[in-house]
């Protein structure tokens, strides 16, 4: 069952039983916590038994259009570690991070600065580097990530050829895995339903 919240705010899926995982998942630059792929891998947590918030980035709620502006990064970490430590009252066994492209990199981010923070992080399409400019790595963080992570990624991703994304992953000291969507690109492609259902079998393994 889905509960909705202020505008402002994320969307909550709620199951009934003992809360054993809570998710925080977030969208990426150019979107919102209403994104099909959130929705659908939201849709599959919380039919697994995890209770899952989709959650609009600082710059969303601020902004509803655009992408985020420099200076946007440090709030909006800011406001994924409140919503953990908000998660945390529930006293859930576990609380996971996720996130589409920017999202999911803050996500890491905040991981890395926080160590313990979370128990897991799902990174949906991680952009490694921008279009075009793979000089431009964005991995200066994952020396110091110490949270299991799973890493979706498209064969056909600007952001990261596989084998990029491959060896940025050797610089995790942290158990990683990474599934390989073939034909897709920064979007993961259109079947959103069947690959959220191996996103929750590889991530629950992790």
């Amino acid at each position: 069952m889905e509960k909705t919240g202020r505008p402002d705010q994320a969307a909550l899926f709620h199951f009934q039983g003992i809360l054993l995982n809570y998710l925080i998942l977030t969208h990426g630059a150019g979107s919102n916590r209403n994104a099909p792929l959130l929705v659908a891998v939201a849709n599959a947590f919380a039919s697994a038994g995890t209770e899952v918030l989709r959650y609009d980035l600082a710059f969303r709620q601020l902004r509803p259009h655009g992408p985020p502006r420099p200076g946007d990064a440090e709030r909006d970490r800011a406001g994924l570690r409140e919503q953990v430590l908000k998660a945390r009252e529930k006293k859930p066994e576990r609380v996971w991070l996720g996130g589409h492209s920017y999202g999911g990199r803050q996500a890491s981010i905040l991981a890395a600065e926080t160590p313990g923070l979370v128990e897991g992080l799902l990174l949906l399409s991680y952009p490694l580097h921008p279009p075009r400019k793979p000089e431009q790595l964005r991995t200066a963080h994952f020396l110091k990530l110490e949270t299991p992570a799973l890493f979706v990624h498209g064969s056909r991703d600007e952001f990261a050829t596989a084998g990029e994304l491959k060896q940025a992953l050797d610089l995790i000291p942290a158990r990683t895995q990474l599934i390989e969507v073939a034909g897709a690109g920064h979007d993961l492609g259109r079947d959103r339903e069947g690959l959220a259902l191996r996103i929750v079998e590889a991530f629950t393994a992790l």
